[in-house]
């Protein structure tokens, strides 16, 4: 593709982008495609998003440095706070604090599932 072509392909926008009432869409409107990723009907246009698998990956690398620091925080507050209490405080305890990870974890995933459609 030589300057010319990308030269003759400018001209050609901006001919559409001046003609077109919504400008905005100039690009869709003129069977061109945007380079950048765009969203689909629930974003305008020019708004970036992340690549659904891109966002999958980042969204399980969180779950998983979640998990592993919630672990490790409510092990040592039970160890330094639950040291001399009856089991039945520790049973509480740990099925609460097992539980409450998954709030956060709610929002990851729901992030993950990327933004919902409009109706």
């Amino acid at each position: 593709m030589g300057q010319r072509d990308a030269g003759a392909r400018h001209l050609s926008f901006t001919r559409c982008f001046a003609s077109s009432p919504r400008a905005k869409q100039a690009p869709a409107l003129c069977g061109m495609r945007s380079r950048l990723p765009v969203a689909g009907a629930s974003g305008g246009y020019g708004r970036r998003v992340l690549v659904p698998r891109l966002r999958s990956f980042v969204g399980t690398i969180l779950i998983i440095v979640l998990v592993i620091t919630y672990a490790l925080a409510a092990t040592t507050v039970a160890t330094l706070t639950l040291a001399t209490s009856p089991w039945w405080v520790h049973l509480l305890y740990f099925a609460l604090s097992g539980l409450l990870w998954i709030l956060p974890a709610m929002l990851i995933i729901k992030w993950m599932a990327g933004p919902r459609p409009k109706r």
